[in-house]
């Protein structure tokens, strides 16, 4: 990439990374390319569609929960490794109003760009997951898929009552209470 062209997809990067904090995912895009100071020809040759610069604005984020996925398990129990999970995943994805609306609806649009994305958080809590499972702490009917949906519907709620990290804990904790086995 030309240093110019690559100049311009950071800035589009960095506006847009600004603009989802502060106005949510379903901001103008066009307002974003005015705000990395280049054209919407631009942006929209740099990231054809939302969710293609959606994609690549989480990617910096996407590492550091993969990390702290695989980080889990060895500092907890599967059963403490997982309600973890589930609660840091719950609290990440409420990041950006209305994140969790784009990220359902990817898992329905088989061509969208936030697919991998989306397939790697639901892979990390699948190992979550089946640990516990294996460990006799989770109960069996539930599957991963079960778990990315619920955590993306919690944390559009956790978004929408403005929960603090403590409150949304609590929120995950209460609505995840089903998938662990008791610990009599």
């Amino acid at each position: 990439m030309r240093a110019d062209a690559q100049r311009n997809r950071d800035a589009i990067l960095t506006a847009a990374r600004a603009t989802f904090e502060e106005e949510g995912v379903m901001a103008s895009l066009d307002g974003i390319a005015l705000r990395a100071k280049v054209g919407n020809a631009t942006l929209y040759r740099n990231f054809p569609t939302r969710d293609d610069l959606l994609a690549a604005v989480m990617s910096a984020d996407l590492t550091a929960m993969l990390a702290a996925a695989e980080a889990l398990p060895l500092a907890h129990g599967p059963r403490a490794a997982l309600a973890q999970w589930l609660s840091r995943l719950t609290w990440e994805l409420r990041i950006w109003h209305d994140l969790p609306y784009c990220v359902a609806s990817a898992q329905g649009n088989a061509t969208s760009s936030l697919n991998p994305t989306s397939a790697q958080l639901l892979a990390a809590t699948g190992q979550l997951l089946d640990a516990a499972q294996r460990a006799g702490v989770a109960v069996d009917t539930v599957t991963a898929t079960d778990l990315f949906e619920l955590v993306t519907t919690l944390s559009w709620g956790v978004d929408r009552y403005g929960d603090d990290e403590a409150a949304a804990a609590r929120r995950v904790a209460l609505a995840t209470a089903g998938v662990f086995r008791s610990a009599a």
